[in-house]
């Protein structure tokens, strides 16, 4: 990347992770990014299972 260029595409390995301030914004937003994932993936997940699994009356 030239100096001065700006960044062309929000992809780990497009990004001047030399550069402090693109580095700071980039690990805070995919750290958040990822944090909101996850708990968005929990919430699937524990509905899926929650309607799966509930009400059925236990088999022995």
């Amino acid at each position: 990347m030239i100096p001065g260029e700006t960044v062309h595409s929000p992809l780990p390995w497009d990004l001047p992770w030399w550069m402090p301030d693109h580095a700071i914004f980039f690990s805070v937003l995919y750290l958040v990014l990822g944090i909101i994932g996850t708990g968005m993936a929990w919430c699937i997940l524990k509905s899926y299972w929650d309607t799966q699994y509930s009400g059925k009356p236990e088999q022995h």
